[in-house]
């Protein structure tokens, strides 16, 4: 049963209203317990900045959502269900720093319930070959885009140029409240770039990087259309273009380099932009127009105006072309941190966060 256009609309803007009054306390509860994220020679940073803002993100795009979403169908409340968790296992990773195994297990478990649940890519038509291509897909794509908050304002730029097609698809695919619940998420993220554009006075940490992440990927492998598997294919790998390209370069930087992948550092798409002279307003509008463009050709394929096999080759293409130039600007590796010969501020470190 469709949504009615205003209590969308209403949703909409309760979430854009909710992050604009919960970020604020969410900063100030993080600086007074020291939740924050101080400067190291890896991170592209240079003042302690508090977390929380992925808590306020959360609030302001389920509290609307639920708000209006209808108790019907078990999916929608499932994969609602399943990124809250995951949003709590980013907070406690904010607040302790959880072993990676330990973080890929509870992701893994998520992943395996929503996908058990009827979150599916049907991608081969076999069954169980499907349902662990979703679980792979859903695992990478929500780190691809905890990987992509590497830099002030780049995710929630991302998200909401992600969100919106996403939406459409949804409406497409007869899925009202999936998409409601994608344009909370992108009220949301559009809100909070008031307070993470450049330069940042909060982060929203991996409880908000992994939710979106887990959101994007699951509602993808959801409303993903295309009449052949590569039309599928292509359009689900032009959704997380930005965010593909940005985990592929940082993979063969650090494996080129020697260093563990695990190890954060400035070698991200954001970072090299910068060093080639990109201002920081105009490197969200370089992130924003690349995902807006991927997001408008996977439209295009949906609507058969483009050929998926041609999409899908041109998007590995254009991927593999990014990587390559964007490998000869200087990944930062070794440059001395400008804020080394300050004291530490009170806080606590994070070596992987943001990288």
């Amino acid at each position: 049963m469709p949504l009615p256009a205003t209590g969308t609309v209403l949703a909409t803007l309760a979430a854009l209203v909710l992050i604009a009054v919960l970020v604020e306390p969410a900063r100030r509860v993080a600086l007074r317990y020291g939740l924050t994220d101080r400067p190291a020679p890896h991170k592209a940073h240079h003042q302690v900045t508090p977390y929380l803002g992925g808590a306020a993100i959360v609030v302001a795009t389920l509290v609307p959502a639920v708000a209006v979403i209808e108790p019907t169908g078990y999916r929608i409340w499932l994969v609602l269900g399943a990124a809250l968790c995951i949003a709590l296992l980013g907070l406690v990773d904010d607040a302790r720093t959880l072993r990676p195994s330990t973080r890929m297990a509870v992701e893994a478990l998520l992943a395996t319930a929503v996908a058990l649940g009827g979150v599916r890519l049907h991608l081969v038509g076999q069954d169980q070959l499907d349902l662990a291509l979703t679980v792979g897909w859903i695992i990478v794509v929500t780190n691809s885009f905890n990987l992509l908050d590497n830099t002030d304002g780049a995710l929630a730029t991302v998200a909401c140029a992600t969100a919106v097609p996403l939406a459409v698809f949804a409406v497409v695919a007869g899925m009202p409240e999936l998409a409601l619940l994608l344009l909370c998420l992108a009220a949301a993220c559009t809100g909070f770039l008031l307070h993470n554009a450049a330069p940042a006075r909060i982060f929203m940490g991996d409880s908000g990087s992994l939710f979106i992440g887990f959101l994007i990927a699951t509602s993808a492998a959801m409303v993903a259309p295309g009449r052949a598997p590569v039309d599928r294919a292509s359009i689900l790998l032009l959704i997380v273009f930005v965010a593909a390209t940005d985990t592929g370069l940082v993979l063969v930087s650090r494996q080129l380099a020697g260093r563990s992948w695990l190890q954060g550092g400035t070698d991200h798409v954001a970072h090299r932009l910068k060093r080639a002279g990109v201002g920081p307003h105009a490197l969200l509008g370089t992130l924003f127009l690349g995902a807006s463009t991927a997001g408008l050709v996977a439209v295009l394929v949906s609507a058969g105006v483009v050929p998926g096999s041609t999409a899908l080759l041109g998007t590995f293409g254009a991927a593999v072309l990014l990587i390559v130039l964007l490998m000869q600007v200087p990944s930062g590796y070794g440059r001395p941190a400008r804020h080394a010969q300050r004291r530490p501020a009170a806080g606590r470190t994070r070596d992987t966060v943001r990288g």
